[in-house]
């Protein structure tokens, strides 16, 4: 089935604004005036990449593929080479498997299991929320576990979330085991033939082994009772800490296996070129992108939309 894809361009334009005025304005400026745009000048937007959170091997990544592709043009306005580095930051995007029409394979499982991990604050429990409104605009019953049981305000701010997206909600009290909560969630979506069920975890800091252990836990409790789940992990990432987001993906690829990012916060931060080094840097694909509070503010990643809203 083809599933509701969510994408508002002049949303996600809006939402890149600080972004764009700290990477693509300021290469304009460098380009702008200059009578002869040579390999001196892509030196100049290196430097622009470089203090715009895209890190130092991926800006020169960006640049040594930007030169390659210009080698053989003769006529190097700044229409040409502003075109150049859109298309070589496009190809970056989509070498970690990102793209522009993400399905999930929800005809082969039923339910279909989705675990969402991060840490406090990143915004995984709206991410949640807006994630299962996705899903119930394409006619999907979805479930969603309240695994996590270590904080007081999870559960309750999940049950809004819950009932704003319209969706049912697994839940007991503070202290419980996460994983009696998991095995609950998905049992119930066995026996009542949910299409999807989301389990929230605790969130987790990258530094605390416990916790790393109980999101083994967790995945162990799942196979029980489905041995091909979870078919999907997803790392939310807040996007207003930049570089940060790169330790949070390592630490928590040693415990379970991440399948998709969802980079969130991006509207009100100049930090979204973050998302051009962990796509280089970490190799996993972008799924969704938060730009905005709203219930449908989580929008499907396109490497191609990003770019032109980016760049426009």
């Amino acid at each position: 089935m083809k599933l509701f894809k969510n994408l508002n361009f002049d949303k996600l334009k809006e939402g890149l604004t600080k972004t764009r005025e700290k990477i693509v304005n300021r290469i304009s400026e460098t380009i702008a005036g200059k009578a002869k745009l040579d390999t001196e000048i892509l030196d100049e937007i290196e430097e622009v990449l470089l203090t715009s959170d895209i890190g130092f091997e991926t800006s020169e990544a960006i640049i040594t593929e930007t030169k390659k592709r210009l080698k053989s043009v003769q006529e190097r306005t700044e229409p040409v080479i502003i075109q150049a580095v859109k298309e070589v930051i496009e190809d970056l995007l989509r070498s970690s498997g990102s793209s522009d029409d993400f399905q999930p394979a929800l005809e082969k499982h039923k339910p279909f299991v989705i675990i969402v991990v991060g840490i406090n604050g990143a915004g995984k429990t709206t991410t949640i929320g807006k994630l299962a409104h996705n899903f119930k605009q394409s006619n999907l019953n979805v479930v969603i576990g309240a695994a996590d049981t270590f904080r007081a305000a999870a559960n309750e701010q999940l049950e809004i979330w819950a009932k704003r997206a319209g969706v049912e909600i697994i839940q007991k009290g503070q202290g419980t085991d996460p994983s009696s909560v998991v095995y609950e969630t998905i049992q119930e979506a066995v026996q009542k033939k949910f299409d999807v069920a989301i389990i929230d975890t605790a969130g987790r800091l990258h530094t605390k082994m416990d916790l790393m252990e109980e999101l083994k836990k967790i995945n162990r409790t799942i196979k029980k009772v489905l041995p091909d789940a979870p078919h999907e992990t997803f790392l939310v990432l807040d996007g207003t800490t930049g570089q940060n987001a790169l330790v949070q993906a390592e630490e928590f690829a040693k415990s379970t296996p991440i399948t998709g990012l969802v980079i969130t916060k991006l509207d009100g931060t100049a930090k979204g070129g973050a998302i051009i080094q962990i796509c280089h840097k970490q190799k996993y694909p972008i799924r969704y992108i938060g730009i905005g509070e709203s219930i449908d503010d989580l929008q499907t990643f396109s490497p191609y939309e990003f770019v032109e809203a980016l760049f426009s």
